[in-house]
């Protein structure tokens, strides 16, 4: 229902944990039952990105912002998926053709948007998706139970599907757990297509007349020095969102955007044949132990020495490729104030996260120390500074890299954008060296590598 019959005809709702615990609130955006794994996100802003971000796919996101709301809608009516080749519609902010999110709950909605951009309402355009909303909750409290107890099944319930609470409970505990779930499928594309360069692309953030982009990487449509020659990359959808093959094609790199049951075989027929000159897995919703024809792939790109970059879900598979396992976090990291160390560089980056798998870091290794996997040496290359969980991993002997959080945050920040540049560095490389018939892995690490093999 809108913010304004909200505020004036209130519809009683409840949030239902499956421990048991019960918060009473009012209804916004569409009325009904929904269910999901309860998470929470302590983005200040940006809800109308983390609601059309794939990887919340049967999920329930807790919004930790006291009041959701105030920036409106962008883009009611956001065209789907494909439609992101063309130039960047700065009146839509959404991440993909849809909310994925199962439902919404908040502490307050606000009564009216100001937005200049706003097309309508975040509570008209829930309704019109028919996304169950929630408001009225005490999300502080609700966030510190699920930091101590974890992220659990929930059910949100509304109009005719408030009931008795032992009845939502057991509908809540009937629902099946995020472990083992494997959602990849459900949000990936049903038909690959291509992003083509864009040298008129505008991303989120830009500063105009700056020498490079607000997203940390190179001005729109620019070449990196050395090569003219058009740079092209496969894909995987995952729950890719939008503004990752706008980083590619601000960059002069053409994508080629394929659902996530390719093959390598699907990859190496690209380009009339001649492949592309790089792998690109994305994001994505799910259990990563479901992940087993995506890590194939990966083991398929790293054997033949196929440049690789893998970003959160991408990162998991990377690193179970590599033998290192997956587990499920207590609640996971999701919000736009994520603290990581680049082991490489010492640096220090404020990231955009949305996970709650991650990978197993090695007994054998600490940080930015090599360990030996069926590639060739490898490291844990990120960290997290809240709580050491691994963030990045790098192979010495083959091309290959990921990330755990999002260096294409359109919502920001933007500290982790100059990794693209190092993906289109490390395939140029590449390029020069099968051209020259040499061997190059990572170009910065030939002393690294020679270190980590003797």
């Amino acid at each position: 229902m809108s913010a304004q019959q909200q505020s004036e005809h209130p519809t009683p709702a409840a949030l239902v944990l499956e421990d048991g615990r019960i918060h009473r609130g009012t209804a916004f955006g569409a009325v009904g039952a929904a269910f999901g794994e309860a998470v929470f996100s302590t983005g200040m802003t940006g809800y109308q990105e983390t609601l059309t971000d794939p990887s919340y796919r049967r999920q329930i996101v807790v919004a930790t912002a006291p009041q959701i709301g105030n920036t409106g809608w962008v883009g009611s009516d956001s065209p789907g998926r494909d439609a992101i080749a063309g130039d960047v519609d700065t009146l839509n902010d959404n991440e993909s053709g849809r909310i994925w999110v199962a439902g919404f709950v908040i502490r307050e909605l606000s009564p009216r948007p100001s937005n200049w951009r706003a097309a309508g309402s975040l509570a008209d355009e829930l309704e019109r998706q028919q996304v169950v909303g929630i408001a009225g909750v005490d999300t502080r409290s609700l966030t510190r139970h699920l930091r101590s107890a974890g992220v659990m099944r929930c059910g949100i319930f509304s109009g005719p599907a408030l009931s008795d609470d032992a009845d939502m409970l057991a509908k809540v505990r009937a629902i099946a757990p995020m472990a083992g779930a494997d959602l990849a499928n459900e949000v990936s594309t049903d038909h690959s297509y291509v992003v083509a360069p864009n040298a008129a692309a505008d991303l989120p953030g830009a500063e105009p007349g700056a020498g490079s982009g607000a997203n940390g990487g190179l001005t729109a449509g620019a070449e990196t020095s050395g090569s003219d020659r058009t740079l092209t990359v496969a894909a995987l959808d995952l729950g890719i969102k939008s503004n990752t093959p706008r980083m590619f094609a601000a960059r002069g790199v053409r994508t080629h955007v394929l659902p996530a049951d390719a093959t390598i075989d699907d990859v190496l027929a690209l380009e009339d044949g001649r492949g592309v000159d790089g792998i690109f897995l994305s994001n994505g919703p799910g259990d990563p132990a479901t992940a087993d024809p995506q890590v194939e792939l990966t083991r398929q790109a790293l054997q033949r020495k196929i440049p690789f970059f893998g970003i959160c879900f991408g990162n998991q598979i990377l690193g179970r490729a590599l033998g290192l396992g997956t587990f499920k976090l207590t609640f996971g990291h999701r919000g736009i104030n994520q603290p990581v160390k680049d082991h490489r560089t010492g640096r220090v980056l404020i990231t955009a996260q949305n996970h709650g798998f991650a990978v197993q870091a090695p007994a054998c290794a600490a940080a930015g120390e090599y360990f030996d996997t069926d590639f060739g040496p490898a490291r844990i290359a990120f960290t997290c500074l809240n709580d050491d969980v691994v963030e990045g991993l790098e192979c010495a002997a083959a091309p290959a890299f990921s990330v755990q959080f999002h260096p294409e945050a359109a919502a920001g920040p933007h500290d982790a954008g100059y990794l693209f540049d190092d993906f289109i560095t490390l395939m140029r490389a590449h390029s020069a060296a099968a051209t020259a018939g040499t061997d190059a892995s990572q170009p910065d690490q030939q002393k690294d590598t020679a270190d980590a093999t003797s």
